[in-house]
């Protein structure tokens, strides 16, 4: 019997990982290209308008009648009581509305459907890599790979999302600014959206974009702008809305106002970025804290399992106990960090 090299063993495990994650992308595409045939032969042209916004009353087989037009307050008090945007719902399940919702959000063009089997894909070639390498601790590695294959994807999303909503809230002052001109100019109101949509810098030009494009097929200003203001989740915007929303209903000199939010959004935002400056080395730190005992775990469980699992083996209680205590312990302390650092502006 000869020598056993660290070539003979990485070769075979480095073509069984390369079959498994060919035959995953295989599966992975041919789900995905049956799901976008079945969904463009069962879309109609109605509902594919319907995605940007109301359908306009030609289309509708019988319009009811206009509504009354309702005050400003009643407005403002059924704002939270307001119907999500209909193209960010994908089903009746709370989960799925809140990962389509999340992805519109992060402006992922792809559907829940799609999502989840990217997902299922990325965790189960995590769990062909943990099997099929050569330590002693495999099964161990191929759970936290299949679990990381699990959550990396949905805190992608959530990480693209709070990117572009800060990213957009800062822009948003200049964007205000460039309306204000416009309407000094002699632009109306669309017009000025229209412009923005066209010079404005990224993501605050694909939401105008959209504003713009819900007016166009059919729905009102309001409606279009609750949308906005819905899928960005932001306050400085939902301030401009309503100021727009006032003038619209009492009148009065939209430029002045629009410049005086400009001016307090540039000072939150300033504010805001000091605060996130002085507190970043306490969020570092407390991230730290909190993944350091765990990661040298694992490390050590994959190295080396006999010296980390002997506990459990012969005292199980006493294994038990004291890795719940750290588990209890390690996790209060990244909640207290993030408590004291988590300073609303």
């Amino acid at each position: 019997m000869g020598h056993i090299t660290l070539a003979d063993l990485l070769l075979p495990t480095g073509i069984a990982v390369l079959v498994g994650a060919l035959a995953a992308a295989s599966v992975f595409l041919l789900i995905l290209g049956l799901q976008r045939v079945i969904d463009n032969r069962a879309e109609t042209a109605l509902e594919r308008i319907e995605k940007y916004g109301p359908a306009p009353a030609a289309l509708l087989p019988a319009a009811p009648a206009k509504a009354p037009r309702r005050s400003l307050l009643a407005a403002i008090r059924s704002r939270q009581r307001r119907a999500p945007d209909p193209s960010l719902e994908t089903s009746e399940s709370t989960f799925t509305v809140r990962l389509a919702r999340d992805l519109t959000r992060a402006d992922m063009r792809i559907t829940v459907g799609e999502f989840m089997v990217m997902t299922f894909v990325l965790a189960s070639v995590g769990a062909l890599i943990g099997l099929a390498v050569p330590l002693s601790g495999r099964i161990l590695l191929a759970l936290t790979l299949a679990a990381a294959g699990l959550y990396l994807p949905r805190y992608y999303v959530l990480s693209r999302k709070r990117q572009r909503q800060r990213a957009f809230n800062a822009q948003l002052a200049d964007v205000i600014t460039m309306m204000a001109n416009s309407l000094r100019a002699g632009f109306a109101l669309l017009q000025a959206m229209e412009l923005v949509a066209r010079e404005g810098p990224t993501p605050v030009n694909d939401e105008f974009e959209r504003v713009v494009r819900e007016i166009q097929f059919g729905s009102s200003l309001e409606v279009a702008l609750a949308h906005m203001v819905d899928r960005m989740e932001s306050d400085d915007l939902e301030l401009l809305v309503t100021a727009i929303n006032v003038q619209r209903e009492v009148g009065g000199n939209l430029v002045e106002v629009l410049n005086t939010i400009a001016s307090t959004i540039r000072d939150r935002v300033r504010l805001v970025g000091e605060i996130r400056t002085l507190t970043a080395q306490q969020q570092f730190s407390g991230y730290i804290i909190a993944t350091l005992p765990v990661a040298l775990a694992l490390l050590l469980s994959i190295i080396n399992s006999n010296y980390m699992l002997g506990v459990f083996r012969t005292t199980t209680y006493c294994g038990w106990l004291m890795l719940s205590c750290s588990a209890i312990m390690i996790l209060t302390g990244f909640i207290f960090i993030r408590q004291i650092v988590n300073i609303k502006a």
